[in-house]
Order: C-alpha cells, then structure tokens, then sequence
C-alpha cells in the first residue's frame, strides 16, 4: 500500500470513529483528519521505532499486545499536536480502541492489496 493509500486510510477511519463513537472521538473536519493522518505517518516513522525497540522486552513479553499502547500513545502525540479543539479522544482507553481498530483496517487493507499481487 503506498504512502498516499495509507493516509486515505487513516483519514476515513478517523472520519468514520468519530462518526460511530461520537463520545469518544472528535474530528472537526475532512483538512483535520487529513492533517491528524500526516502527523500520525510522521509520528509513526521518527518516534514508533524508537519506543518499539525501547518497550521490546514488554512486547515480547506480553505477546506483542504492548504495540497497542504505544499506537495508543502516538495517537495521543497526535492529538496534542494537531490541536485537541479540532481532533482528540476521550480518554486513553478511547485512544487505545482507535488503535486497535485502525490496526485492523490497517490489516484488512493491506491484506487486500497482498492479495491482489498474489493472484
């Protein structure tokens, strides 16, 4: 999946949370899930691989259910940098279940596009 499919993703998954748990997550608008996207890819590439390989020993541990609270905490990142007015979660227990929930449209997505190269 490309960088611009990744971000496509993203931003219509934000879109559709907030639509589905409007309690727990807010978007203001299509520029600001585009821009939580950006943040978040960005976020994903300088800081996730640091606390990946700092929280290894835990992830290992926990069978790999430690990831989700570092997604977590990138999304909370993201929220404190686009602006929690105009995008934020609830709580951390909101922000843990976006995660988990883009990890599986993430897995879904990606699998498709596998599939297709396959075939």
């Amino acid at each position: 999946m490309s960088y611009f499919e990744r971000l496509v993703v993203n931003m219509l998954t934000f879109i559709s949370l907030s639509v589905l748990l409007p309690q727990m997550v807010h978007v203001e608008s299509f520029l600001t899930a585009l821009l939580a996207s950006f943040v978040l890819s960005i976020l994903n590439m300088v800081i996730k691989p640091i606390l990946m390989l700092l929280s290894l020993p835990l992830t290992i541990l926990t069978f790999g259910f430690f990831s989700f609270l570092i997604n977590a905490a990138m999304l909370q990142m993201t929220s404190s940098l686009v602006g929690t007015s105009n995008f934020g979660f609830s709580s951390f227990g909101a922000s843990l279940l976006v995660a988990v929930i883009m990890s599986v449209v993430n897995m879904i997505v990606t699998d498709h596009n596998m599939r297709k190269y396959i075939e």
